[in-house]
């Protein structure tokens, strides 16, 4: 495995001797520049591709005329109802010049950069990395332009960042050559990262070729690496796989209850019963006893697989056993409850929970709290958000919490209460959180407030990431704007994102619409031109 992942080096190092290009469609020219906040006389433009495809409504991602350079932008005086968190100024200012990257130059870019006279720290990089996680070519070409100043030498942790961006995008000629360029920082964040990404890109016999050099990335823990593997080849839907190397491997590591709970997961994830049956019999048969994990993690296949009734004796058997539930398990059990709409017998087990010194948690609120949304009985949940406030710890409302409160809202008025009192409890904004409230801006039909949130959204380095596009497409669909619609889909494509199937199937249709229409069009002209308009 070893031989086949340098191979798999070498031959990406030799495709990587192409010089790296940019894709663009437009041009542009960067005005001279003073300094990072100077003003020009005259009006700059921030191009972005197909900007001329969008109608003006929503024209939020194309040109912006203004009286100053585009990395001024961010010292706007405007109010938000988001979040703004201190010291990003600097971060945001080389933001707002690597938005022209799919339309500039690579030396303009880095001409602009080097005229900002930043003092390089890895947490200034980092925090730019990151702001970039869903635009690989933009992260890339400031990494790139970091590691050629010679005052300064990137630390793990900028590489770890960039290696992150460049996996999630899977770009790994990019990733292979970057690795290389850092023997002496490699880490055990880098070995969780090469991981993370192989497998997400289905390239196991990469990762489990990461496993087999693990010794290069410090001091692993032989099992806890071992452990790692199984965890990401199982998040990824690759199970046989984990278990065939789990069992390749029995005679090294031993039978470890973590280790069968990883692969008795994934085959509960996968939402393969049969497998998780045979396994959790493999679990019995074996010297391991079953702990709490073991439990809830069957307990949690059975009834995503509509199994509610053998679930529930499963339950009660763990209660009459002696094996005390933990919340977790219980948890289980209550959304499925709720999902079954047998809210009281979900309120019957939390009485239960607690009355045997279970107490519950945030995720035990949020499930009752999710399916009361659902049903419209907001009363009751704002009564369990107070109670949650009044626990605290770790019964405090999360992100998800209120997620669910935003998509049961009716009016736009509502969302700043929410938000407000969700940066009350110490939640920051999610890419999550900003998906949500962008589908509800976009189907009220609040075009100031859409362009507002994905300009944040932007900001805070939280997207757009493939839903928030997914969201646009979808909802300009919905309204009949096709070519707005198809204008973000391309957007999607040049940033490297994969749309989903069902987005693939709304282009295709949306494509044969505009198609249709132009030939009608062609045909109302051609009637018009031998006087028959009113027959057309």
């Amino acid at each position: 495995m070893r031989s086949r992942f340098r191979q798999l080096k070498r031959i990406y190092r030799e495709h990587f001797q192409q010089k790296f290009k940019f894709h663009s469609q437009l041009t542009t020219q960067f005005s001279k520049l003073q300094s990072c906040n100077s003003v020009t006389s005259h009006k700059t433009l921030i191009p972005i591709i197909n900007l001329q495809a969008r109608n003006s409504e929503f024209l939020f991602l194309g040109r912006i005329e203004t009286a100053q350079l585009v990395h001024s932008l961010a010292n706007s005086d405007e109010k938000s109802e988001f979040q703004r968190y201190p010291g990003d100024e600097i971060a945001i200012n080389v933001q707002n010049i690597l938005k022209t990257c799919s339309v500039s130059t690579k030396g303009e870019i880095e001409k602009a950069l080097n005229q900002c006279e930043l003092t390089l720290t890895d947490d200034l990089i980092v925090n730019v990395i990151n702001r970039y996680r869903f635009d690989w070519e933009a992260a890339y070409t400031f990494f790139k332009w970091v590691s050629r100043e010679g005052d300064y030498s990137p630390g793990s942790n900028v590489f770890n960042a960039i290696l992150d961006v460049l996996g999630r995008a899977r770009r790994f000629v990019e990733l292979i050559q970057v690795f290389d360029e850092m023997p002496e920082l490699v880490n055990e964040k880098t070995y969780g990262i090469l991981l993370n990404r192989y497998a997400a890109a289905h390239m196991v016999e990469e990762a489990i070729g990461v496993f087999d050099r693990r010794k290069e990335f410090g001091e692993l823990d032989d099992l806890s690496a071992f452990q790692n593997l199984l965890l990401w080849l199982c998040r990824y839907k690759h199970v046989e796989v984990a278990e065939t190397f789990f069992e390749s491997k029995k005679n090294e590591f031993g039978y470890d209850i973590k280790t069968m709970n990883i692969i008795l997961n994934g085959w509960c994830v996968l939402g393969n019963v049969y497998e998780a049956k045979r396994f959790w019999k493999d679990i019995i048969k074996s010297k391991c006893e079953p702990d709490s994990v073991t439990y809830a993690t069957f307990i949690n296949a059975l009834t995503k697989k509509g199994k509610l009734g053998t679930a529930l004796r499963l339950f009660q058997a763990m209660w009459e056993k002696g094996r005390k539930p933990d919340v977790v398990t219980c948890n289980c059990i209550i959304d499925a409850l709720c999902f079954k709409k047998r809210i009281p017998e979900a309120l019957e087990v939390l009485r239960e929970m607690k009355n045997r010194g279970c107490l519950p948690n945030v995720t035990t609120y949020n499930s009752l709290i999710k399916h009361l949304c659902k049903i419209k009985r907001m009363e009751t949940v704002y009564e369990y958000l107070d109670e949650m406030e009044q626990k605290n710890g770790s019964c405090l409302p999360n992100e998800i919490t209120f997620n669910y409160l935003l998509k049961s809202l009716k009016k736009p008025e509502e969302v700043p209460w929410v938000l407000e009192r969700m940066e009350r409890n110490g939640c920051k904004m999610s890419t999550d959180t900003f998906n949500v409230i962008l589908k509800l801006y976009v189907n009220w039909d609040c075009e100031d407030k859409v362009r507002h949130t994905w300009e944040e959204m932007e900001k805070k380095g939280m997207g757009p990431d493939q839903r928030s596009y997914t969201v646009m497409i979808h909802g300009l669909y919905d309204k009949g704007r096709l070519e707005d619609a198809l204008s973000y889909f391309h957007e999607m494509r040049l940033k490297g994102l994969v749309p989903e199937p069902r987005t693939g199937i709304l282009v295709n249709d949306m494509n044969i619409k505009l198609k249709e229409r132009g030939e009608q069009g062609k045909k109302v002209i051609k009637l018009t031109s031998l006087g028959l308009k009113g027959n057309a």
